[in-house]
C-alpha cells in the first residue's frame, strides 16, 4: 500500500469545496462516550437517539470500519441566516437545513476517500451519522474547539459549518489538538437561549432545545409553545448571537438561502404527500405530517393575524380535524390569538376540553 501525505489529502478536500480539513487518531473517544452515558441517564437526552443511541458504536470509529487508523474531518460552510419576509404568516427555517449542504459535504469527502482507496486503504464516509460523533472528531482534528453552545468554532470562523469524516485504515499523521478555548468569559449563547436549554457550559438540555422540541413526537410542550415563535425547523438563536459568528457576517460563508422560511398556510392546506415531499430534508418524528402541522398550528398562534379571516379558516378547520392531538393544538392557537369566541360550543370534543383545563397562553 502506499503511504499517504495527509497534506496532499487536505489540498484534495479544499479543492472539493471543504472550507477546513484535519485529521485525527481513530482512537476511541472514551471521554465522549461517558458524556453520552451520564447524559443520557441524567435524561439531557431528551429521548434523542442519534449518536445516544449506542455510545459504545458512536464513539469508536473501529466499529464503523474495522482496522480504522485514522479520521480526515472536513467541515463545509453555509450561509449565516437571514430574514425573509413573505405574504401571510411564514415560518423560520434554521440556516443549515436551507439548503442540501450535507449532499455537497458527503461529495467533496468522497473525493478524499476515492484518494485514498486508489492507494489501498480502505475507507467509509460517515456524513450526519449516528456512527460517529462528528464533533468530537473535529475536535480531535483541531479545526477548532467546543463553544459553550456545545457548538464546534473554528478559529476566526464561527460555527456555521456541516461537518462530516472519513474513517480509514491508512496510518496519517494527525494534526496537533485540541484547539485551545476562544470563548473566554462570554456566556451570549447561554444567555441567548430562549428557553434556557443551555444548562451550562458545553451541556445542552434537549428538553428544552426548540430544535429538538420541533422534532419530537406527541405534543409540543405546553411551556415552550410561546418560546418558539414563528420557528419551523431548527433554532439558530445560540449562533446567531455569538461574537465569533458576529464577526463572518450573513452571507460571507456563501450564497444567502433561498428558503430562509415557509408558508404556514401552504404546510396546513398540503395534502400528505405534498408535505412530506416539500420537507423531505428534514427530520420529521415517525416521518407523519401531523407533527408538521403540529409545529404550524403553534407558529400560527404565535404570528398570525387574529382578525385574518385566512388565519380564522385554519384554525376553524383544524378544529374539526379527526387527529385529536391537531385539534387540540388548534385549540391553543385560538386562545394564543383571543379568539376563544372560535371554541365556542365545543365543549363535548376531549381534546378541546383538555385544552380549555390548561392555563390560557398569554394573548398577543
Amino acid at each position: 500500500m502506499t503511504q499517504v501525505d495527509p497534506a496532499e489529502l487536505k489540498q484534495l478536500g479544499r479543492e472539493a469545496g471543504l472550507d477546513a480539513v484535519g485529521v485525527a487518531p481513530a482512537a476511541p473517544f472514551l471521554a465522549t462516550r461517558v458524556h453520552l452515558g451520564e447524559r443520557r441517564d441524567a435524561g439531557l437526552h431528551g429521548g434523542m437517539q442519534f449518536t445516544y443511541r449506542n455510545p459504545d458504536r458512536s464513539t469508536d470509529p473501529d466499529r464503523a470500519l474495522a482496522g480504522a487508523q485514522s479520521i480526515v474531518v472536513g467541515a463545509l460552510a453555509y450561509p449565516a441566516p437571514t430574514r425573509r419576509a413573505g405574504r401571510g404568516p411564514r415560518g423560520r427555517v434554521a440556516a443549515y437545513a436551507c439548503s442540501d449542504h450535507y449532499a455537497v459535504l458527503r461529495q467533496s469527502l468522497s473525493v478524499i476517500a476515492e484518494r485514498l482507496r486508489e492507494m489501498g486503504w480502505q475507507t467509509l464516509v460517515l456524513v450526519d451519522d449516528n456512527a460517529l460523533v462528528d464533533r468530537e472528531a473535529a475536535y480531535r482534528a483541531g479545526l477548532g474547539w467546543y463553544g459553550k453552545n456545545s457548538n464546534l468554532l473554528l478559529p476566526g470562523r464561527g460555527s456555521w459549518f456541516v461537518l462530516g469524516s472519513v474513517v480509514t485504515t491508512a496510518p496519517l499523521a494527525p494534526d496537533d489538538a485540541p484547539m485551545a478555548d476562544g470563548c473566554g468569559a462570554c456566556r451570549r449563547c447561554i444567555s441567548g437561549c430562549p428557553t434556557g436549554a443551555i444548562v451550562a457550559p458545553g451541556i445542552v438540555d434537549a428538553r428544552r432545545c426548540l430544535a429538538w422540541l420541533l422534532q419530537m413526537s406527541g405534543d409540543f410542550p405546553r411551556q415552550y409553545r410561546v418560546a418558539l415563535e414563528d420557528r419551523i425547523y431548527g433554532c439558530d438563536d445560540c449562533q446567531e448571537v455569538c461574537p465569533q459568528n458576529e464577526r463572518v457576517g450573513a452571507g460571507d460563508a456563501g450564497t444567502v438561502p433561498k428558503e430562509a422560511s415557509v408558508s404556514i398556510t401552504e404546510m396546513l392546506t398540503a395534502d400528505d404527500a405534498t408535505l412530506l415531499a416539500g420537507h423531505e430534508r428534514w427530520y420529521i418524528a415517525e416521518r407523519s405530517p401531523r407533527y408538521l402541522r403540529r409545529n404550524a398550528l403553534v407558529v400560527l398562534g404565535n404570528i398570525g393575524d387574529p382578525h385574518g379571516s385566512a388565519v380564522v379558516q385554519l384554525v376553524e378547520r383544524y378544529l374539526d380535524d379527526p387527529d385529536a392531538m391537531l385539534r387540540s393544538h388548534a385549540a391553543w392557537a385560538a386562545r394564543r390569538l383571543g379568539r376563544d369566541d372560535l371554541l365556542v360550543g365545543r365543549d363535548t370534543d376531549p381534546a378541546i376540553v383538555a385544552e380549555l383545563a390548561e392555563p390560557a397562553p398569554a394573548t398577543r
